[in-house]
């Protein structure tokens, strides 16, 4: 186990490995990543195949969404007990043979139950990865290690779509999913061999209560928030179900604030830089997701784009990321990140603003102008605010650590896509001046679908905005510490 620059590396690290280590994790997170997002191509071709309705094949993608939001902090406090490599690597085995179990799936309901299966493989490994990385790394290089998976993560989101359409063109849809054979082999032999076995804290059980509790109510609300789009927020069983979400975080709060060895420390929000920290990339998360679920709505059908262009024109701010984060992550760790997360909030809230010029005449170098800086918000926040999050969370926490990054960003992606969504339909349905088919708002005029876009985004922007300012507020209140905590000669 060799130390760097005096730092001793926890039980079972050598600090000489760490550039393995960082090619395990990124394998694992560049293959969950796709896998997100290359079904979403293969929806039509199923509906088709299957002879079913898009509502059923729906739950394809949802059930892997709703899989991961409900599971990863229970993965991640597991991964605590009982050590996080034995379940980082059973997750690439199990993800890698879920993947051929779809390929082959008889019917509709097989492939949504082996989808399922695979969203739990791919629990295992992103809750788990980003705390093996961070443990597998100096704390002095944490933003730097948390920027290049913010670049694995864009990679995943470019190629995902990409892939998929030219895997189902040339071959058929099966290929998306054996596709993932070769590289799940690949990281489970990387993983068997690179990842640390580091001895979890003793002296750690397991709140069955509280894991009970927090699944439970995880999957209230996402699936309120799913079903939301479709049977509206007023309905009466999305309405009970919010209920269950609250009635169940209220008990979950009780029981884990007078159990010794919670499912999930509470008490550690007292410390405003996680507080901070979760609350903004929820923020964030739930405007981007909005953003880019409405996007290709906004350059197919009002812009006139093909959908390979569409498919370029979306990368490119994903392609700014992937550079940015790895120089914003670096530079946390010489700076601090409080600054840096602020000068992403306010470079996001800017662009949201500039979002507002949008018309049914923007050029594509227009919007290529506009996704850029996006890009660059997106990492100069994320990886700083990630490093953030996981400093703050003690070692034998770190797993849940991991799983409340994705459980952040997974809870920002569906709030985003189901609420603001829902926001854009309405608006477009109420400002369009013809008869919409089947109210359906992607069929409106393209003033209307615009004016629905300029709606949601300024919303955004306030959501973004709103993040920036308790910031400042956050940034405020450490330099008044630090300010009392000088003593006076």
């Amino acid at each position: 186990m060799t130390a760097i620059s005096g730092i001793k590396p926890p039980p079972g690290v050598d600090y000489d490995q760490k550039w393995r280590v960082m090619a395990t994790v990124a394998t694992g997170v560049i293959l969950a990543t796709i896998d997100g997002s290359i079904v979403n191509v293969a929806l039509p071709t199923l509906v088709e195949f299957f002879d079913t309705t898009f509502a059923t094949i729906q739950w394809v993608a949802l059930g892997y969404l709703l899989t991961l939001a409900t599971l990863t902090l229970l993965v991640g406090r597991i991964g605590d007990i009982v050590g996080k490599r034995k379940i980082y690597n059973s997750g690439f085995i199990a993800f890698t043979a879920a993947s051929v179990l779809c390929a082959f799936a008889p019917t509709v309901g097989f492939l949504i139950a082996f989808r399922v299966i695979q969203a739990v493989g791919a629990t295992m490994v992103l809750a788990l990865g980003i705390s093996i990385l961070t443990e597998s790394f100096p704390p002095t290089e944490r933003g730097k290690a948390l920027g290049y998976i913010g670049t694995a993560v864009s990679l995943g989101i470019v190629t995902g779509p990409v892939v998929g359409g030219i895997l189902i063109e040339a071959f058929d849809w099966r290929s998306i999913f054996l596709v993932n054979l070769p590289v799940g082999i690949i990281g489970t032999v990387l993983a068997i061999r690179y990842v640390p076995d580091v001895p979890p804290v003793p002296g750690q059980t397991m709140d069955f209560w509280g894991a009970g509790l927090l699944s439970s109510g995880l999957l209230a609300l996402s699936l309120g928030l799913t079903l939301g789009q479709e049977r509206g927020f007023g309905d009466w069983l999305i309405l009970a179900l919010f209920a269950g979400f609250f009635a169940l975080a209220a008990i979950f709060a009780r029981v884990e604030l007078s159990t010794a060895s919670p499912m999930l420390q509470l008490r550690l929000f007292r410390d405003p830089l996680l507080s901070v920290s979760v609350v903004s990339g929820f923020l964030v998360f739930a405007a981007l997701s909005a953003t880019f679920f409405l996007l290709p709505f906004y350059l197919e059908g009002v812009l006139g784009f093909e959908v390979g262009q569409v498919g370029l024109l979306l990368g490119a701010g994903p392609l700014v990321l992937g550079v940015v984060a790895p120089i914003s992550g670096t530079l946390s760790d010489r700076w601090g990140v409080r600054s840096l997360t602020l000068s992403g909030l306010f470079i996001l809230t800017a662009v949201y603003l500039a979002l507002q010029l949008l018309s049914t005449e923007t050029t594509w170098w227009q919007y290529v102008l506009i996704a850029v800086p996006l890009g660059a918000g997106i990492g100069i926040f994320q990886s700083p605010n990630n490093s953030a999050i996981m400093g703050s969370i003690p070692r034998e926490y770190s797993g849940v650590g991991g799983g409340l990054l994705n459980l952040t960003r997974l809870l920002g992606q569906i709030t985003g896509i189901a609420v603001l969504g829902s926001v854009w339909a309405g608006r477009v349905l109420a400002v369009s001046t013809d008869p919409v088919p089947g109210n359906n708002a992607s069929a409106a005029s393209g003033a209307a679908q615009v004016e629905g876009l300029h709606f949601t985004f300024g919303i955004a922007a306030a959501l973004i905005g709103a993040a920036a300012l308790i910031g400042l507020w956050a940034l405020r209140r450490e330099r008044s510490t630090v300010v009392e905590a000088v003593p006076v000669t």
